[in-house]
């Protein structure tokens, strides 16, 4: 109870604090006698009629004098007022009217005088932009909004052609904006503000490099998104795009460009010229072409150092300096080789694609150094232009092509084992020296033992023969072979000489020519469920080949074409009887991509013209079926069968179709591919194919693309199938099926 006295006496005295100017109450410690002084002295300023003196509060009690004994003794009754006591303190008596207190108030109010500051000097420059017209001053013009994303809007001005750079903008800025990375959902204002504020900067750099040098960004970043009133709606940023005035380009300098004999040409390849728009791509660009240009027309040692723009906002232009030196022109001379032993000059002069005197171009000296590395002989090459005699006047100097080289391991040592339903168990091993008659005389050496084959055959392949891209291939072989439709047991010697395509070099035509000679014991595996009686034959004959390739990648294309076309006369005597017969074949293939899935399509012709299928061996008749022509059914399992027997038996002529989709995956960076896919064929005894007999296969598979080309895996089933054919058949194999 005590304590609630206390906050009331606390409470009143609050009120006896002093207004400013007024005389200060006693203290509390003052004696009673000057306490009953200051009393009277204010009912004697109260009881006058003149103008009141300022109030003087009356001095507070002590603690013990506030709160008497009998308060403690009976704080209720001594609360409630019920009881007087001698303890309790005197009454002061207070002013009984407010009034007097604002009337002293006022008087004071009335003697106060404020100083007023001396006026300003006039400032020149703030009378000149009050003459400026207040509309002209500021002009916003009307701007288009555009989402693009949920978290994101870009305004440009509603006149398309005060910035048509529009759709490439935002698309550039698309590829590099950090709001666009953030994930969907997880967007906050705390995020969105410091992203945006990133991307404020990016999209000013963006206006500068399509020459907007005095655009401006204005950045606004919103609790909700732009054009929705849902209260709790995902934050959004809007950035306001003021492009202002586009600057041209000013003065063009191309240091001593104009000292070289093209410059007509070169200046033309630099295709900036004063006043077009300043795009600081074009320059990038333009100096790449400039680059380009000087290799190509005969400049080996050109220099183009860093180009400097200098903005110029009162012109409002960039004036361009790209220090260039020419170097002069030069024209090619020889070619030397570093290790002339192991590949000779002469070599790599027929390697390469110019000759001396044609003028240097930077393009041909990069492709002698593909070249050299494609014959897989040196883990490393260089080509270096050396000048040999300089330029006077009109006259280009010459360079010599010095080539580094850095011999790759030469020999190899290979070795396989596997299992497969065509061939059976097979080992494989084979030796080979990439180099062992220089220049690019390789020499290889390979066996295979297996269940249904076995092999001996020793190689030479002389790369770049006599010409760019040319080999010339000798092979001796000794070989026996049991297919599902042959037995053959063969020694033979074959010669070809050929223009290929490969790696890194495909090429739009190519063909190949050739002969062989060979002798064979040969039989169909049964005849009316007997073993056949061997049949040998002395085969000789000559090939040519010829392919047209339009399609985009050697290993894996996705469009384009390629045709090729084969023609085989050959001279076979077997007991006695000599016969001649011509051998020619047409392959077509289709490629077309829709979206991420390419369509490949294949058809195939081939017949034999001249002779019987009986006086044919075997083993040159015609068969189909298998991973490379109709999935679905064995190797050689499609055509003429013997009767009895079931063993297929070849034809002479054949038909075959195929049609797959492959479809592209997400699955391992896009590495894997489904393709389901759709095979037909026929093999028929006569020079033209029968239809009526046709088998179809269809079925699926998977390619996994490495840097060598795709792996195969196809699973197919016969959708006609005879008594002879397996329900299931798989495929592994590297490439694709065609």
């Amino acid at each position: 109870m005590k304590s609630v006295l206390l906050g009331a006496v606390f409470g009143c005295a609050m009120f006896t604090t002093p207004l400013r100017g007024q005389e200060q109450a006693a203290p509390l410690d003052q004696p009673e006698s000057e306490q009953s002084e200051t009393k009277s002295d204010e009912q004697e300023v109260v009881s006058t009629d003149q103008p009141a003196p300022p109030v003087t509060a009356p001095a507070p009690f002590r603690l013990e004098d506030l709160i008497p004994d009998s308060a403690v003794e009976a704080p209720e009754d001594w609360a409630s007022g019920g009881s007087a006591s001698d303890d309790q303190p005197p009454q002061t008596e207070t002013p009984s009217s407010p009034q007097l207190v604002t009337d002293t108030i006022d008087q004071q109010l009335e003697q106060f005088e404020l100083a007023l500051p001396e006026p300003l000097e006039p400032d020149p420059q703030v009378e000149a932009l009050a003459e400026i017209d207040a509309p002209d001053l500021i002009v916003l013009p009307e701007l288009r909004p555009e989402r693009v994303s949920d978290e994101l809007v870009l305004a440009f001005p509603s006149d398309r052609d005060s910035f048509p750079e529009n759709t490439n903008f935002i698309s550039r800025f698309n590829a590099l904006s950090t709001v666009q990375q953030l994930d969907s959902g997880e967007d906050s204002i705390a995020q969105l503000a410091a992203r945006a504020r990133a991307d404020q900067g990016l999209l000013e750099r963006l206006l500068r490099n399509y020459g907007y040098y005095d655009g401006q960004v204005i950045r606004q970043i919103s609790g909700r998104r732009i054009g929705e009133e849902v209260a709790d709606a995902d934050p959004s940023i809007r950035f306001d795009i003021l492009p202002g005035e586009r600057y041209d380009f000013g003065l063009i300098d191309l240091g001593a460009l104009d000292t070289a004999p093209d410059y007509e040409t070169l200046r033309a390849a630099f295709d900036i010229q004063s006043g077009q728009p300043l795009y600081n791509d074009r320059i990038v660009d333009e100096v790449a072409s400039l680059d380009t240009a000087l290799g190509e027309k005969g400049y080996p040692f050109a220099e183009i150092a860093a180009a400097e723009l200098l903005i110029d906002h009162d012109r409002r232009e960039g004036d361009l300096t790209l220090p260039v030196q020419p170097g002069g022109k030069y024209v090619f001379g020889g070619v030397n080789s570093s290790l002339p032993d192991f590949l000779s000059d002469r070599h790599l002069e027929r390697i390469a694609r110019f000759d001396p005197g044609d003028t240097y171009q930077r393009s041909l000296e990069l492709d002698l150094r593909r070249a050299v590395t494609a014959t897989g002989l040196v883990s490393s090459v260089s080509v270096t232009p050396r000048e040999i005699t300089p330029p006077r006047g009109d006259e280009p100097g010459v360079v010599a092509m010095d080539v580094g080289l850095e011999k790759a391991k030469l020999r190899t040592i290979a070795g396989a084992i596997g299992f497969g339903s065509e061939d059976g168990l097979k080992v494989e091993a084979s030796w080979q020296h990439r180099n062992l008659f220089p220049p690019e005389g390789a020499l290889t050496a390979r066996a295979i033992a297996g269940t249904r084959e076995q092999l001996a055959s020793l190689s030479f392949k002389r790369g770049n023969f006599r010409a760019r891209d040319q080999v010339l291939t000798i092979d001796a072989y000794a070989s026996d072979i049991e297919t599902e439709a042959v037995d053959a047991r063969t020694i033979a010697l074959r010669g070809t000489f050929e223009r290929l395509s490969n790696l890194l070099f495909q090429k739009p035509f190519s063909w190949a020519v050739g002969s062989e000679l060979l002798y064979t014991s040969e039989r169909n595996q049964g005849v009316g469920g007997i073993d056949s009686p061997r049949q040998d034959f002395l085969i000789g004959g000559f090939f040519a080949r010829a392919t047209i390739d339009g399609s985009d990648d050697l290993l894996d294309p996705t469009s384009g074409f390629r045709l090729s076309g084969t023609l085989a006369p050959e001279v076979s005597r077997s007991e006695d009887v000599s016969s001649f017969y011509f051998r020619s074949e047409v392959d077509a293939t289709y490629y077309q991509s829709i979206g991420s899935t390419v369509l490949a399509g294949r058809g195939r012709f081939a017949t034999i013209q001249g002779a019987s299928t009986d006086v044919i061996a075997p083993s040159r008749r015609l068969y189909a079926g298998g991973g490379g022509s109709v999935r679905g059914y064995g190797f050689q399992a499609i055509g003429p069968r013997d009767p009895i027997s079931g063993e297929p038996t070849g034809g002479r002529s054949l038909v075959e179709l195929a049609l797959e989709a492959r479809i592209q995956t997400g699955f391992f960076d896009g590495a894997l591919e489904v393709v389901p896919f759709i095979d037909a064929g026929s093999v028929s005894t006569a020079t033209a194919p029968d239809l009526g007999l046709i088998r179809v296969g269809a079925g699926l598979g998977i390619r996994y693309k490495t840097g060598f080309g795709p792996i195969r895996f196809d699973v197919g089933v016969p959708l006609n199938p005879n008594e002879f054919d397996s329900p299931v058949v798989v495929y592994v194999s590297l490439g694709q099926a065609f």
